[in-house]
C-alpha cells in the first residue's frame, strides 16, 4: 500500500474514533444534565426533590401547615385543590365514579379502584370465627370487632363508643347539629349525604323503588333502613323505631320474661314476645280465619290473598 494512501487511512480511523469519543461524551454530559435538572427543586426540611418547582410549593404545605383551599359550605380546608374538588361532592352528592359491575358509586377514582378487588378472584384475608372474607386486611381488621365487641371511637362530649370512626363522625353531628349537606335547590340540609340523595328525588320527581306486586313507584326504597344507631350501627326504616332502639344503649333493657330470662327495652315487646309462651294469636285473618301472634305475619299472609 503506498505510504500517502496508508497515511490517508490512519487519519480516518483516528477521526471516527475522536467522533465517537467526542459523541460518548456529549451523551453523559447531557444525562448528567438532566438527571440535575429532574432533581432540581430539594425540599430544604426532608431532602425531596422536584423537577417543577410549583411541585416544590405544593409539597411545603406538608411541613407549613398552610391549607389555602376552604370549602365554601362547611370551612373546611385543604392543601389541594383537587383534595377540595373532592370534598365538595360530600355536599353535592355527585358520585361520578361507578363501578360497572355492581352499580356501587364512589366520589374518588382510588376508592373506585380498590372496590374493584372485590370482583377479582379470591378475598384472601378470612374471618376465623364465621368465615367472612375480605379483599384488604384492614376490612378483616375492622370486622373483627363484630366478634371481640371492640368500639375504639368514643365519643368525647357522651362517652358512647363506635366500632367505625365514620360512626362516631356522623354521631358529633348530634351534639353539634351540624348539617353539613345541603341541597343546592332548596337549601335545605342533612346531616347524611345518604338523607341528601333521598330528597334530591322530591325536585326530580325521580322514583327508582318501584313495587313487584303493583308497579306502584317510590322516592326510597321499602323497608331500607337508613336511620342508623351511632352506638351500634343497625338501621331501620322508621326515625321512631330508631329513638326506641336507642333507649337500650342507654337505660338497658329493663323488662325481662319471666319464662325464658330474654330482655326487653319496651314493655309492648315483652308482652308480644310472651305469646310465643302462652299460645296466644289475636291476630285473625279476616278471609280464611288463620291466626297469628304478630301482627306483621298476618300482613305477609294478607298478600297471598291480593
Amino acid at each position: 500500500m503506498p505510504v500517502k494512501e496508508e497515511s490517508q487511512e490512519l487519519n480516518e480511523m483516528e477521526d471516527k474514533s475522536w467522533n465517537k469519543k467526542n459523541q460518548h461524551e456529549k451523551h453523559h454530559k447531557r444525562r448528567a444534565q438532566k438527571t440535575t435538572s429532574n432533581s432540581h427543586f430539594s425540599c430544604e426540611q426532608c431532602g425531596k426533590s422536584f423537577s417543577i418547582k410549583q411541585n416544590l410549593e405544593v409539597h411545603m404545605r406538608i411541613h407549613t401547615g398552610e391549607k389555602p383551599f376552604p370549602c365554601q359550605q362547611c370551612g373546611k380546608n385543604f392543601s389541594q385543590k383537587s383534595n377540595l374538588n373532592t370534598h365538595i361532592r360530600l355536599h353535592t352528592g355527585e358520585i361520578p365514579y361507578t363501578c360497572k359491575q355492581c352499580g356501587k358509586g364512589f366520589t374518588k377514582k382510588q376508592n373506585l379502584v380498590v372496590h374493584m378487588n372485590i370482583h377479582k378472584v379470591e378475598n384472601p384475608f378470612s374471618c376465623q370465627q364465621c368465615g367472612s372474607s375480605f379483599n384488604q386486611k384492614g376490612n378483616l381488621k375492622v370486622h373483627m370487632r363484630i366478634h371481640t365487641g371492640e368500639k375504639p371511637y368514643t365519643c368525647t362530649q357522651c362517652g358512647q363508643s363506635f366500632t367505625h370512626k365514620n360512626t362516631l363522625k356522623s354521631h358529633m353531628r348530634t351534639h353539634t347539629g351540624e348539617k353539613p349537606f345541603k341541597c343546592d335547590k332548596c337549601e335545605k340540609s342533612f346531616t347524611t349525604v345518604l338523607n341528601l340523595r333521598y330528597h334530591m328525588n322530591s325536585h326530580t320527581g325521580e322514583k327508582p323503588f318501584i313495587c313487584a306486586q303493583c308497579g306502584k313507584s317510590f322516592t326510597r326504597k321499602s323497608g331500607e333502613n337508613f336511620f342508623k344507631c351511632h352506638q351500634c350501627g343497625k338501621g331501620f326504616s322508621h326515625k321512631t323505631s330508631l329513638r326506641f332502639h336507642t333507649k337500650s344503649h342507654i337505660d338497658g333493657t329493663p323488662y325481662t320474661c319471666k319464662v325464658c330470662g330474654k330482655s326487653f327495652s319496651q314493655k309492648g315487646n315483652l308482652k308480644a314476645h310472651m305469646r310465643l309462651h302462652t299460645g296466644e294469636k289475636p291476630f285473625a285473618c279476616l278471609q280464611c280465619d288463620v291466626r297469628f301472634t304478630y301482627r306483621r305475619d298476618l300482613k305477609s299472609h294478607l298478600q297471598t290473598h291480593s
